[in-house]
């Protein structure tokens, strides 16, 4: 069975997810998969069961896996897939959304949402102020989110005027982005050294 969640409430989609699947679940990052890699994942077994239970992250935002979804509909694994957002119009989704089962998990629009856009603007010419305005918000946000949330407006940004402070500023960006996942450096203090970092580029 395949059922699909998405939205920005990470904590009710894991709870979700784990009533779905368990606690004991394989994880597979699917941002790099290639769609050969599909039938392993949705028809293999392993070697002490039948049948997986398997998390899939960021399945529909890789198009020539989603692509695939229809031809994996009688897995017999329990597939959790998650993606922060489903574009509706593509037809990744059209293909499958009347076979298999969507949840969102929205969370309610924070009334710090407009100083959370301009925190990145404020950057660009000011670090320190950028550092401070974010310390009003940080409580309310998660910094997994707030960093893609750094990523739209860089890549907006890189989108209007390609030039050489918006490329610097979309590899600090990243850079940011891998550490967070590979240390156990607290995120929000990468995120404001990223912040004070791009008044600089």
């Amino acid at each position: 069975m395949i059922k699909v969640f998405y939205g920005d409430d990470r904590v009710r989609a894991k709870k979700a997810i784990s009533e779905f699947l368990g606690d004991d679940y394989e994880i597979i990052d699917a941002t790099d998969l290639a769609p050969n890699d599909l039938p392993n994942i949705f028809l293999g077994q392993t070697l002490f069961d039948d049948t997986r239970k398997i998390l899939l992250r960021d399945f529909f935002t890789n198009s020539s896996v989603a692509s695939e979804l229809p031809n994996y509909l009688n897995t017999p694994h329990d597939i959790a897939i998650f993606d922060l957002k489903i574009d509706k119009r593509k037809e990744s989704y059209k293909a499958v959304k009347d076979q298999i089962k969507f949840t969102e998990f929205a969370l309610p629009p924070s009334p710090n949402f407009r100083l959370a856009f301009d925190i990145y603007k404020i950057a660009k010419h000011d670090g320190k102020k950028a550092v401070s305005q974010l310390a009003k918000i940080k409580s309310e946000e998660d910094p997994m989110m707030f960093l893609g949330l750094l990523a739209s407006q860089a890549l907006k940004d890189f989108d209007a005027k390609q030039g050489i402070k918006e490329k610097r500023a979309l590899k600090a960006l990243a850079r940011t982005d891998l550490q967070t996942k590979s240390t156990s450096i607290d995120p929000w203090l990468l995120i404001e050294s990223f912040l004070l970092e791009v008044s600089h580029l």
